[in-house]
């Protein structure tokens, strides 16, 4: 009698076992299903339709997930103003930045195989970056410089908090978009004829911004530690992500350089003229359209990746599972809890702060739109955004493709998804 209660014990362990493991996978659902308002999610149409019709942006894709269900995933506006061609839910968007997550990711794998750990110095892996200086005076004129001595190693924590002191290309401050220009440093989007290689190593030899740890300065941080992949796995950037990450997770649709026989679906960026009117965007400076349809060596872990909006929503509902997707586990729980606390003690990201790759909500952060204290977010310089919050178990993004973006329809978003939970 006992064999047989025991039996059935396992039996329905194990069956709780399958359930919570199915569970970890993005399924459509009712949104009462899990206590979301289906009346109150019709508001995100009108936020977003709002900002289509005062002509802010040409269209946006929206998707809400809650526990693993997602209840809300649109298409509005127009991936082509001219022609009205419709947005559809499976374009491709350049989802910039947000590729510093998935690199984050790829580094943390590596941590946790012993391949190197939070506090050791680049320098170890990359020598270029030994003996590191610091910035002391710059003369505009001719981009000429002078340095004075590092305190201490840029170490691999500084990096994925970006703390480092290493400034962007291109987009970055003035100082540093001449001093990395005159050493032909690319700004990470696309590279050209420079390799990934090429390109660190020339970095390694730049001076910071500051001394490492200082302060936080958005740069070229997760380019490096893409190199740093690249240098431990002793696989290009791209293979390992497809090997590693995208593979095993099912993301079916993200890349650096983007197949032809899917290139059709990558949406056009939109700008404005100089009356304010929205309007085709084909280079800003040195900055391409259509770098995503060329292909390079220099695979940008900080930048050069484009997706849809459901490929990242399974990347960000992986961290909420606390490292597993699809059956497979990428992350150990702890390591995502390391990845989403904060890492740069009392200096800050305007309200909040920074983990191991992403921007974490503060208790000042949440009381602007009510996104949860710890939840953790970014967003790409073409528009798209996201934010995954632990405690409602929420991932929301909007993709958007345009830059400069003068709307605040992203806030209006994220407001408009909080409004609707109902529990």
């Amino acid at each position: 009698m006992k064999l047989k209660f025991l039996r059935v014990k396992l039996v329905l362990v194990f069956g709780l076992f399958l359930q919570s493991s199915a569970q970890t996978n993005l399924v459509t659902a009712p949104p009462a299903s899990v206590h979301v308002s289906a009346e109150r999610l019709k508001r995100i149409d009108a936020v977003l339709q709002q900002s289509i019709d005062k002509k802010e942006i040409a269209g946006a894709v929206a998707l809400v997930a809650r526990d693993g269900k997602i209840v809300y995933n649109k298409a509005l506006g127009f991936t082509d103003v001219e022609s009205k061609t419709p947005l559809r839910t499976d374009n491709i968007f350049r989802i910039a930045s947000q590729t510093k997550a998935i690199t984050s990711v790829a580094v943390m794998m590596l941590f946790e195989e012993g391949k190197l750990l939070l506090d050791d110095p680049i320098s170890k892996y990359i020598p270029s970056f030994s003996k590191p200086v610091v910035l002391d005076k710059f003369n505009a004129a001719d981009s000429s410089y002078t340095t004075g001595p590092a305190k201490r190693e840029v170490t691999i924590r500084d990096l994925l908090t970006h703390t480092s002191g290493i400034d962007y290309a291109v987009i970055g401050s003035a100082t540093f978009k001449a001093i990395y220009a005159k050493a032909g440093i690319p700004v990470g989007f696309e590279g050209g004829a420079v390799s990934l290689k090429d390109a660190m190593e020339r970095l390694g030899k730049m001076p910071l911004a500051h001394q490492p740890g200082e302060r936080f300065t958005y740069g070229l941080n997760t380019d490096l530690l893409g190199y740093l992949v690249e240098v431990l796995s002793g696989k290009t950037l791209d293979k390992f992500f497809q090997e590693r990450i995208f593979q095993p997770l099912g993301m079916k649709d993200t890349y650096f350089f983007i197949p032809s026989t899917k290139q059709s679906r990558l949406v056009p960026i939109y700008t404005f003229d100089g009356n304010n009117r929205l309007i085709k965007y084909e280079r800003n400076g040195v900055i391409t359209a259509d770098y995503p349809n060329r292909s390079s060596s220099y695979f940008s872990g900080g930048a050069g990746l484009s997706s849809t909006i459901a490929d990242y929503a399974i990347f960000l509902q992986m961290l909420l599972n606390h490292g597993v997707y699809n059956g497979k586990r990428l992350l150990a729980r702890r390591t995502v809890e390391l990845m989403t606390s904060n890492q740069i003690g009392e200096l800050n990201v305007r309200t909040d702060k920074f983990g191991l790759g992403f921007q974490i909500t503060s208790k000042q952060g949440q009381a602007k739109l009510g996104v949860s204290k710890g939840s953790f977010s970014w967003g790409g310089y073409f528009g798209t955004t996201y934010w995954a919050d632990p405690k409602e178990k929420i991932v929301g993004l909007v993709f958007i493709q345009q830059s400069p973006l003068r709307s605040d329809v992203q806030d209006k978003f994220r407001a408009a998804v909080y409004q609707s939970l109902n529990d």
